[in-house]
């Protein structure tokens, strides 16, 4: 017997109608499953669907009012938080249910957060990190007593994450404390709705997807410019003028960049050119909370026409009179690019509306590209590997923090999160291991002895007093090594951070830009950064922390299909006729093909390889062609990547380049060239902060970026002489082969070519091949062909000097 469709109580239906509005399908389908283990909602940006999922919990508690927590609502975003307790406060208050709603952050009062604890609200809304931060503590099983809903919004950033997979881990903590609890997906750029279903939902459970109409198309275009793009770079300085006018034409704009130093130039310049006066702000993960919020407090005013943004506004927050987003540089990934547009017009079946601005040539060809995925909905993504094991060391930690625990109940939770489904007993025991000893090396030391067993079987802390330590350490974001930046003087603004690194390269006097300012620094006190405004206008660039992306393999096999049979009509006369002389002179890349190109230039030997493997994985291809050259006697002197070829300069050239993407000979070199090298210590340090073998925060203090980096090498370099197959060792790989390496996606490009290479020989330098010269980040090789060129100088000087004949 099928059950009739639930109806709005007549409150609810009421308040649809004073306002003119009617609930959407999908938003009364969501009431009409609410009653189901796992449910996934796909809807676009501006189509109510963080209503769809608060609908059912508004209207169970309005039906059948009660006491204590009934749902909880994570989003990867503290702002979003909060804006979700100002957006569900209002209609609550304007219909009087009586529900009571608040958040919990890093940023909210520890008087509050007591508070929750003792009385919880029907509704909280919080983060993965604060979620685990609850779930450590010993009353977390009578604090969610009675949750019956979890509301996990923006499901498919977190996805994407190691945030994404404790989150999933901690939902099995719940689940077992509420086994009645549902789970709710909200997300609007979903590339594989059946694998992020699966992900959400407690295997071996099903989740049922649930899919609104996603509305018209967006109206999307490449900014057009009086002056072509620069052959090379990543801003788009170039087109301010053409920006400042697409920003006057609209009534709020919201610009995009990649990276956070890119957004400081782009504000910089844009603020110098604004003769209008026009109100426009920057918001930037770097920046002080305070300024901020206080630039998203103007938007939701409607205070500012334009703001220079990068992630931090990528996800969730309403912007309401949004009606231009403007991309800067090539997006990099369609999905990004969709998120991102969706912040304009953020109305349901209201067209949303873009500008794609290229920083340089090849970028052209990629935003042609993107935009073409974007018109055909074909979003790009990467399927996920296993649940990383790190993370999972760090739920042990969380889980013993609470209470004495079971292994094998602990095991049977953490296989039924579906990234996890698949671990084995003995991978499980490893970490469990890892967890209570440190690991086989480390057994005799007592600071990493954390877990022991009781009588019973069951672990728990073996000192009490460590529960504080773990609760400061908690979460899998790595802060990279940065300084708060303050102006000088007692009571000083704070203005933001930067990285350590950068801050230990200043001298006083030394300019940089935060927040759209230039300001001088003057002292380093007490691990705090002290400047004082500047009436410069050329500062010094600081090096914000932030992701670079990487172009994804799908659109980057879109750039190929572009290059080699597309409609080049769609593209700029500039980029067409590049793409021409390129066909003529050499030719054209092809889709399950790597073109190489050899030449001479400026007395030296070039290779050039067009794998469109993405940064890291051209960056690579580079340390471990340039290491088979000096094998082979070439002379290798240094290299250079972008996302789509590696470009190398030797004394000699190879008579057969196609023999340096042999794949074996490449995994043998990546073996040696990892034994010891600074990226595997980076990784090891990310892996080992997650997994809590070393700590950041202390009562009291906190280690600095430098003091953290010495310990975790010296623990590298013992645990690599005295026990090379320890786990942290084994998780340190993996994590390099994924990221920094990227060594998966030379795989990918060659298992795509399946060995058909095309080589070129030219006698100068190719059209596709000249942006490479002039692009930063230049790796010079130490080997034979630098003593060669040193051997030649000191001839060269001594004979000008008459000391050899």
């Amino acid at each position: 017997m099928t059950r009739a469709p639930l109806s709005l109580p007549p409150v609810f239906a009421d308040w649809f109608t004073s306002r003119g509005w009617a609930p959407h399908p999908h938003q009364m389908a969501m009431l009409d499953r609410a009653d189901r283990s796992a449910s996934l909602l796909i809807a676009p940006t501006g189509g109510g669907k963080t209503l769809a999922g608060f609908l059912p919990s508004l209207v169970g508690l309005t039906l059948k009012p009660r006491e204590g927590l009934h749902t909880l609502y994570i989003s990867p975003l503290k702002a979003l938080a909060a804006d979700m307790r100002r957006n569900l406060t209002r209609p609550i208050a304007e219909m009087g249910l009586p529900i009571r709603v608040d958040d919990r952050s890093g940023d909210t009062s520890q008087t509050r957060k007591k508070a929750q604890r003792a009385d919880p609200p029907h509704i909280l809304l919080t983060t993965p990190e604060s979620l685990a931060l609850l779930l450590s503590y010993e009353d977390a099983p009578r604090v969610f007593l009675g949750l019956k809903r979890v509301v996990v919004d923006e499901l498919h950033a977190l996805a994407e994450s190691k945030r994404g997979d404790q989150l999933m881990l901690l939902l099995t903590r719940l689940q077992a404390m509420c086994p009645d609890m549902t789970r709710v997906g909200l997300s609007a750029t979903v590339d594989d709705p059946p694998a992020l279903a699966r992900y959400l939902a407690p295997h071996p459970a099903t989740c049922e997807i649930l899919a609104a109409d996603p509305g018209p198309d967006p109206q999307i275009k490449m900014l057009t410019t009086d002056t072509p793009p620069p052959w090379s770079g990543g801003g788009g300085r170039y087109a301010i003028p053409e920006v400042l006018e697409a920003v006057k034409a609209h009534k709020t704009t919201l610009i995009f960049h990649n990276t956070r130093a890119q957004a400081e130039i782009f504000f910089h310049d844009l603020w110098l050119t604004n003769i209008d006066a026009l109100p426009i702000g920057i918001h930037h993960g770097s920046l002080d909370r305070a300024q901020r919020e206080k630039v998203e407090a103007a938007m939701v005013a409607g205070n500012l026409r334009a703001v220079v943004c990068t992630g931090s506004l990528d996800l969730g927050l309403d912007w309401g009179d949004v009606d231009l987003v403007i991309q800067v540089g090539a997006p990099k990934n369609v999905k990004r690019l969709v998120q991102r547009i969706g912040r304009a017009g953020h109305q349901y079946n209201t067209p949303s509306k873009a500008l794609i601005l290229p920083a340089n040539r090849w970028e052209v060809i990629e935003c042609q590209a993107a935009i073409q995925a974007v018109l055909d909905h074909d979003l790009d993504g990467e399927p996920r590997g296993p649940g990383p094991r790190d993370v999972l060391c760090q739920h042990i930690l969380i889980t013993a923090c609470s209470a004495p625990f079971d292994a094998d109940r602990l095991f049977a939770e953490v296989t039924s999160a579906g990234a996890y489904a698949m671990l084995t007993r003995a991978e499980f025991d490893a970490c469990l291991d890892f967890v209570a000893t440190g690991g086989y090396a480390l057994k005799g030391y007592d600071r990493w002895q954390r877990l022991k067993q009781n009588s019973d079987g069951r672990w728990h802390l073996r000192d009490p007093r460590l529960t504080q330590l773990i609760r400061m350490n908690l979460g899998t974001i790595i802060d990279t090594d940065t300084l708060k930046v303050r102006m000088r003087g007692r009571g000083g603004k704070p203005l933001g951070e930067v990285e350590e690194s950068f801050a230990s390269s200043l001298v006083p006097g030394d300019t940089f830009l935060m927040g759209g300012q230039i300001v001088r620094f003057e002292t380093l006190r007490e691990m705090v950064v002290q400047v004082s405004r500047d009436r410069g206008r050329k500062p010094r660039l600081a090096v914000f922390s932030g992701t670079k992306f990487a172009t994804s393999l799908q659109l980057s096999q879109r750039i190929l299909s572009l290059l080699h049979n597309g409609d080049h009509s769609t593209l700029p006369a500039h980029t067409r006729d590049w793409i021409s002389l390129q066909n003529e002179m050499s030719q054209l890349p092809r889709p399950g093909r790597i073109l190489i190109e050899s030449f001479p230039h400026d007395g030296r030997a070039h290779t050039c390889i067009y794998g469109f493997a993405g940064k890291n994985a051209q960056q690579t291809l580079g340390l471990l062609a340039t290491r088979q050259m000096e094998d082979l006697g070439a002379g290798p002197l240094g290299f250079v990547a972008t996302d789509y070829a590696t470009l190398i300069w030797s004394l000699e050239p190879v008579s057969d380049p196609a023999s340096l993407l042999d794949l074996g000979l490449l995994r043998e070199g990546l073996d040696s060239w990892l034994a010891d090298n600074a990226l595997m210590k980076r990784s090891f340090k990310n892996a080992a902060t997650i997994a809590g073998l070393i700590t950041r925060n202390h009562p009291g203090q906190r280690k600095t970026g430098r003091q953290a980096t010495f310990s975790t090498d010296i623990l590298y370099d013992t645990l690599r002489k005295y026990d090379p197959d320890h786990l942290l060792l084994t998780l340190t790989k993996e994590e390099a082969m994924r990221g920094l390496i990227d060594f998966g996606r030379i795989e990918e490009m060659l298992a795509q070519s399946r060995g058909k290479i095309d080589h070129c020989s030219t006698d100068r330098v190719t059209p596709f091949a000249a942006p490479l010269f002039l692009e930063v980040g230049r790796v010079p090789v130490e080997g034979a062909g630098q003593e060669a060129l040193l051997r030649a100088e000191t001839q060269r000087l001594l004979a000008e000097a008459g000391l050899v004949q």
